[in-house]
């Protein structure tokens, strides 16, 4: 009678043996099945976020061909917030011009345009003074510096009067100057460029930079704006407006443009950038980037 039972317990412990493996089993299976299905979806995940990656920059690409051929099909219309968009299988995406030469270059304009620039974006005039002058030795600095003395400048823009690299790359650069206010930069950034000349554009110059410009009151810019309105083909009639302040400007062709693009895909995501164009006579390239800001992602 013992061996029996002890038969039968033996019996029990091996079958119990064998339905805990076979649990073991059924579980292993099981989480093997949850990995891949979570691996498959993550993978799933990733292939459609390089595919929205790879349709914005194409519709960002198309809003840069745009720009160009809004540039050159009416070279002389001012690019003043001129906008377009172009529908493509993946999205749409919308373009908007400015003429980057209706705006202040930091690295070219007189010292008194400086000065009274930051007086407009609130620095104190013996200190905004101050700061034009540093900004100006910045450039006697960077002319005066050989090519190997021991930094690498990176490519810069190039302009007809000078065949030396300009001494800011980005308004940005401003806050190295020595005094310099957060605040004074952050308000010149729309009223700045680097990508100008010593002069600005009076036909697609903004308001605030009219407005910045030396010895410019409040009833001639109102007066200049009106006029400039209703008589863009009067421009020495337009000058005259502006008294003292029209030996800083200049109509020049426009060349390097700021331009704005808006992307959405077709499933409601969207994405911006902003890029600098430029478009030089007998090119081999329809236009070139001198500048761009990676795209920022919104919302679906």
């Amino acid at each position: 009678m013992s061996r029996i039972i002890k038969r039968e317990t033996i019996g029990d412990r091996r079958r119990g043996i064998v339905l805990v493996t076979v649990l073991w089993g059924i579980a292993f299976l099981s989480a093997l099945a949850m990995a891949a299905a979570v691996s498959f979806r993550a993978f799933t995940g990733v292939m459609a976020v390089d595919r929205d990656r790879i349709h914005t920059i194409a519709l960002l690409t198309a809003g840069l061909e745009l720009a160009a051929g809004l540039i050159q099909s009416a070279p002389e219309r001012p690019l003043v917030g001129v906008e377009g968009s172009i529908a493509l299988a993946s999205g749409t995406v919308a373009a908007r011009l400015n003429d980057e030469g209706g705006r202040i270059d930091i690295g070219r304009a007189p010292p008194e345009v400086l000065t009274a620039l930051l007086v407009h974006v609130g620095a104190p005039p013996l200190q905004a003074e101050e700061l034009a002058q540093r900004m100006v030795a910045r450039r006697r600095v960077e002319d005066s510096e050989p090519p190997d003395a021991g930094r690498t400048r990176a490519p810069q823009r190039r302009n007809e009067a000078s065949d030396a690299d300009p001494p800011f790359s980005d308004v940005r650069q401003l806050a190295q100057i020595p005094g310099m206010a957060p605040q004074w930069v952050a308000a010149m950034l729309p009223l700045a460029t680097v990508y100008g000349s010593e002069t600005v554009n009076p036909l697609t110059s903004p308001a605030a930079v009219i407005a910045a410009l030396p010895g410019v009151s409040q009833p001639a810019l109102e007066t200049f704006l009106q006029m400039r309105r209703g008589l863009a083909a009067d421009e020495p009639r337009l000058h005259q407006v502006l008294g003292p302040a029209q030996k800083y400007l200049a109509v020049r062709p426009q060349r390097v443009v700021a331009v704005d693009l808006v992307a959405r895909l077709s499933n409601g995501a969207t994405a911006s950038a902003q890029a600098v164009i430029v478009l030089l006579p007998k090119d081999s390239q329809p236009y070139r980037v001198l500048s761009w800001t990676a795209p920022a992602q919104g919302s679906r």
